[in-house]
């Protein structure tokens, strides 16, 4: 059982987030993030009645190295 952090919620990731949340006994809880939260919190939503995977949801810029370095601390 683990966690995921998956930055952006279109294209490439949309799809591992689909994954990750298909196989909820290896990820128990996956973060979304990405520079349009309301992106990420429309996903999750969407997906959350449809899995077991706790979603949580973050604003990141990822062109910025401490933010991006303080969510995976946060999040671990």
């Amino acid at each position: 059982m683990g966690k995921a952090l998956i930055i952006g919620c279109g294209g490439v990731a949309s799809v591992a987030i689909h994954k990750c949340c298909q196989n909820s006994e290896t990820f128990t809880e996956i973060m979304i993030a990405s520079r349009t939260k309301s992106k990420c919190d429309a996903l999750k939503e969407q997906l959350q009645n449809k899995t077991k995977t706790v979603i949580h949801t973050a604003q990141v810029n990822a062109d910025n190295v401490d933010e991006l370095v303080s969510l995976i601390e946060a999040f671990r």
